[in-house]
């Protein structure tokens, strides 16, 4: 079968690509300017025009809502939240437990406003199971599986090699832990349901407009500046293309393919009934998922940074990361050695210096930001939303702090990436570091991280 490669992703293949919204037609003025047509720009609009009806809230977006990361992941829609142990330390355990509540809960707030908004974006909540096939990664599982509990999530499941067996066949997988916080989901048909549900509620979209610069109370575009109170920034792994961002988050590149549909013989013999969203504890780690219409999609780093963070266009993937990707699909599952590879595609995430997600509103200037989710950002864009709101509403005096404005991950700052071109040899250098380290860790059978990936997160600050 021939491959597919790009084309924005499978998602949008499936669905179709948009007709886009009108661009800007001139300048404007609005009293919440979000840039940025994702989950947390769409979450932000939506949680706000919900909270305060009057508000006039304008979306600028570059290409078509959903164009970037909100249209190309891996339909992981989960409650894991980057920075949280960084958090801890920061901040306290207390904290950064309260800040794992929320996102425990947002994975049920995302499900329930899209049942609310008849949101059919094949959800299915069977949780998320992270398998071991090394001795090196069995131990690092049982190391997170204990920290987890100690962070709340006293629903989490330890299992051995048959129980894991019992869920998903996973080829010499020794042991998994499971949690029910997680659910598949199809990223387009969420994003898209999203936008329509926000323009039901009279926010204005314009799309094929792309932001060149935000300062205070102004967002500049090339068809006009929209003028407002509040300008957030919601432009995740594109944030670079922004004037004065380029070493702020640092685009990652991550890649998926996703398998023909699979015979009912063959799910016979993997299992995966379920439906669970699908890890392991590799440093260079995949993530899966088992589709609606019964494909596996699975995806990891391919290269993992374009030179002077640049972004792709249409999702293109070199073809030594399909091969790549094919090999890990076929390394789980031995029997879809002979099935066909339909789609292949690629995006960027958004990776702050130091790993960790943040929500901020200046409340000198207007100006406001929420990202650097590296990878999670499905469910975390929906509880910065949240915080969004809650902290615009506090700023204009309608309300005063709340749960979500205490949180730790609130105001955080983040020092800027490397210059080029050590950025560029950095992450290569650190990803080549964590490949070599699942290769010796299969080769050694030891219990023990290898000392290259212990070395390799000192050095990135992971």
């Amino acid at each position: 079968m021939n491959t597919v490669n790009g084309g924005i992703s499978f998602w949008y293949a499936q669905q179709g690509a948009p007709v886009p919204r009108e661009p800007l037609p001139g300048d404007a003025t609005a009293d919440v300017c979000i840039v940025g047509g994702g989950y947390t720009g769409l979450w932000t609009a939506y949680y706000l025009k919900k909270a305060v009806p009057f508000l006039n809230i304008t979306v600028l977006e570059a290409a078509f809502c959903g164009y970037g990361a909100s249209g190309r992941n891996g339909g992981w829609l989960y409650n894991g939240i980057a920075g949280r142990d960084r958090y801890a330390r920061a901040h306290g355990h207390e904290a950064a437990q309260r800040l794992q509540r929320a996102m425990n809960d947002t994975v049920g707030e995302v499900i329930t406003v899209a049942a609310e908004e008849g949101i059919d974006a094949d959800i299915h909540q069977g949780g998320v199971l992270e398998v071991a096939y090394t001795p090196a990664q069995l131990a690092r599982l049982r190391d997170f599986h204990s920290v987890e509990l100690a962070f709340g999530e006293t629903d989490r499941l330890l299992f051995g090699a048959r129980e894991t067996a019992e869920r998903i066949r996973v080829a010499g997988a020794v042991g998994s832990s499971w949690t029910p916080h997680g659910a598949r989901i199809h990223p387009v048909k969420l994003v898209q349901g999203l936008s329509a549900a926000v323009e039901a509620l009279g926010v204005t979209i314009h799309e094929s407009t792309p932001v060149t610069e935000i300062k205070p109370k102004h967002a500049v575009t090339p068809y006009g500046t929209v003028r407002a109170p509040y300008v957030l920034r919601c432009t995740e792994g594109f944030t670079p293309t922004l004037k004065g961002l380029k070493r702020t988050w640092l685009p990652m590149n991550s890649s998926m393919i996703v398998t023909e549909p699979l015979s009912p013989a063959l799910w016979d013999a993997i299992g995966w009934d379920g439906r669970e969203t699908l890890g392991d504890m590799a440093h260079a780690y995949m993530y899966a998922q088992r589709t609606a219409d019964d494909r596996i999609a699975i995806g990891g780093r391919g290269v993992p940074y374009r030179y002077g963070s640049r972004t792709d266009n249409d999702g293109r993937t070199q073809p030594a990361t399909v091969l790549a990707l094919r090999e890990i699909l076929i390394r789980l599952f031995p029997r879809l050695a002979g099935a066909g590879i339909e789609h292949a595609w690629s995006g960027v995430l958004g990776v702050p210096r130091d790993w960790c997600a943040t929500v901020t509103l200046d409340r000198s200037t207007g100006l406001g930001w929420a990202g650097g989710y590296v990878g999670s950002g499905v469910a975390t864009a929906n509880l910065a939303a949240r915080t969004l709101r809650d902290l615009i509403q506090q700023d204009s005096g309608q309300a005063g702090p709340t749960e979500l404005t205490t949180l730790p991950w609130v105001d955080h700052q983040v020092r800027t990436w490397e210059p080029e071109p050590l950025r560029w040899l950095g992450v290569h250098t650190l990803y080549a570091a964590y490949r070599a380290a699942d290769r010796r860790e299969s080769a050694a059978r030891s219990t023990a991280t290898d000392r290259i990936a212990t070395l390799a997160d000192r050095i990135s600050g992971r």
